[in-house]
């Protein structure tokens, strides 16, 4: 019988609920477990994709196509598996079907309720997972924290679940925080108090709470928890702040998460944890040989969490070739032609990141030409690859005013333009190319030099491409098309002869970079900068 574990979160957001999930995960999956994690988010959309990122940080691509949130980045990238569609789900998606259900009848008339009907369905979507694969263990990450009004029938679910499957078979682990008071000089419990109340009276008892701390929380601390928590002091996990969410599975293996919850769902382990390759990940992180700075421009840079993907290969890159990788965010508006030099002086390598609109644009074609005239590494993905594109064609080619139409529809020049399907599209939501899609390399190309593959696939998020008739005028001049989508005739990646790394790439190679398999791309672009700053600093 597949047994459930879901985690909730109380006192405050942003507490890491998503890498207490992926952690606990690893290890279930290093013990020879078959599991899966999924993301039930309280909020109304649809799904993230037509939010900004400053509301909710990145929107992660799955395979499929799906638009989920950033979390299934983290559970891809700690399990080294793809996730899909049912991986995510969402209020607006689970009130969609019951109102569609609704208005076609399927209720026979019957008063449509939160409960019992939003319920069923949220219970529904709970169990989709189970019929797809023979898994052990099914996680389930509840977003927000306990006692928001919209997160109401997600804790409701479970008590039903918990009813219905038994304490054996259904876990709640309560993630929650222990505050540090300077003043006072002591942690203090009351927080976590309250919340398990909360969830208390909502009916759901959790059987273990993993506290995040600032410091270690001691004996003592976990003590009197168990005690006016009502759980086994065992239940009582320190989850403290590490300078590395990959150092995460590695403590709560330490505190025991792992055992606990198997111990109380009465499954007998296969064999001990195997956490070999994340120890040498591990090791090489720790234990860099170089260091590299590498500059993310773009126009959500203050916020950390709006290339969360990219930050995360920049670790895994880093790791592969024993390198610390810096990375400095640089607001793309703060760039002009006067300071582009001010700017990203001291940078060994440039990353132009993805995004949409015209507020930051003409900053991110700057820094390009920089990078291209001063032959610093480049790496521009999807709109970064479109803004290299009007950068070559407007400084190197010719063609003057050249752009986008999705900043500038009567430009003379349209050298990125709307793709053709695209142009009867009318709503946002869920309309784009997404997913997964084949792109054929070409040889005699430094792309092809890091994947070792002529045929790949890769992942996509856009309405806008590369305009085919401006190919040859590209080529002849030095910027080659080098990947290709055969079945659509769109470029996927260009690339820049007679440069140590100038790459362009439509899809998005980040989504998936995990730990085990970190993405050449990001491999071959820290390895030239680690050995084009290795030459510099010996001569």
């Amino acid at each position: 019988m597949t047994k459930y574990v879901f985690i909730t979160g109380g006192v405050s957001s942003s507490l890491g609920k998503g890498i207490i999930a992926s952690s606990l995960a690893k290890l279930f999956q290093a013990r020879g477990l078959k599991v899966t994690i999924q993301k039930f988010d309280p909020y109304i959309n649809i799904d993230p994709g037509t939010l900004n990122p400053y509301e909710h940080g990145e929107c992660f691509v799955t395979d499929d196509g799906a638009e989920t949130d950033l979390d299934l980045g983290h559970y891809e990238r700690f399990l080294n598996r793809s996730m899909s569609e049912v991986n995510s789900v969402t209020s607006g998606k689970v009130y969609e079907f019951v109102i569609e259900k609704e208005r076609e009848g399927g209720y026979k008339g019957k008063t449509v309720q939160v409960i019992p009907h939003i319920t069923d369905e949220i219970i529904r979507r709970f169990k989709i997972l189970e019929n797809s694969a023979d898994y052990d263990i099914i996680l389930t990450e509840i977003g927000g924290t306990v006692g928001d009004i919209e997160s109401l029938p997600f804790i409701e679910s479970i008590r039903q679940m918990k009813f219905e499957l038994g304490d054996k078979n259904c876990l709640v682990v309560h993630l929650t925080l222990v505050p540090y008071l300077k003043a006072a000089d002591e942690l203090k419990t009351k927080p976590t108090q309250h919340s398990v109340k909360q969830l208390n009276e909502l009916g759901v008892r959790p059987d273990i709470i993993v506290c995040r701390t600032e410091t270690a929380i001691g004996e003592e601390i976990k003590r009197k928890i168990a005690l006016f928590c009502n759980v086994e002091k065992q239940a009582v996990i320190e989850a403290k702040d590490v300078n590395t969410i990959y150092a995460v599975p590695i403590d709560i293996l330490r505190e025991g998460l792992d055992s606990i919850c198997l111990r109380k769902m009465e499954i007998k382990s296969k064999k001990s944890p195997d956490l070999k390759k994340w120890a040498e990940f591990l090791d090489r992180f720790y234990n860099p040989t170089s260091k590299i700075k590498i500059g993310l421009i773009g126009k959500y840079a203050e916020l950390q969490d709006a290339y969360k993907s990219i930050l995360e290969a920049m670790i895994h890159a880093g790791s592969a070739n024993a390198c610390r990788v810096e990375v400095e965010s640089i607001q793309s508006d703060d760039i002009t032609k006067e300071n582009v030099k001010e700017k990203l002086n001291g940078l060994d390598g440039i990353i132009v990141a993805p995004g949409f609109g015209n507020r930051g644009i003409e900053g991110k074609i700057y820094s390009i030409q920089y990078a291209r005239e001063q032959f610093i590494p480049f790496f521009g993905i999807c709109l970064g690859m479109q803004c290299c594109v009007i950068e070559f064609a407007r400084n190197v080619v010719g063609l003057k005013n050249a752009n986008s139409t999705e900043m500038d529809p009567n430009c003379p020049h349209p050298v990125i333009h709307l793709m053709e399907e695209q142009k009867s599209i009318k709503s946002i939501g869920g309309t784009m190319r997404l997913g997964s899609y084949n792109c054929q390399i070409t040889k005699n190309s430094k792309v092809y030099n890091a994947y070792k593959n002529e045929m790949i696939q890769e992942r996509h998020r856009h309405r806008y491409e590369f305009n085919n008739y401006y190919q040859f005028q590209f080529e002849r001049l030095g910027l080659r098309v080098v990947g290709k989508n055969k079945e659509k005739g769109l470029v996927e990646i260009v690339e820049l002869d007679n440069h140590p790394f100038f790459v362009g790439t439509q899809f998005h190679p980040e989504y998936k970079s995990t730990v085990e398999n970190p993405h050449p791309l990001f491999v071959e672009f820290v390895r030239t900068i680690k050995e084009k700053t290795n030459k510099i600093h010996k001569n």
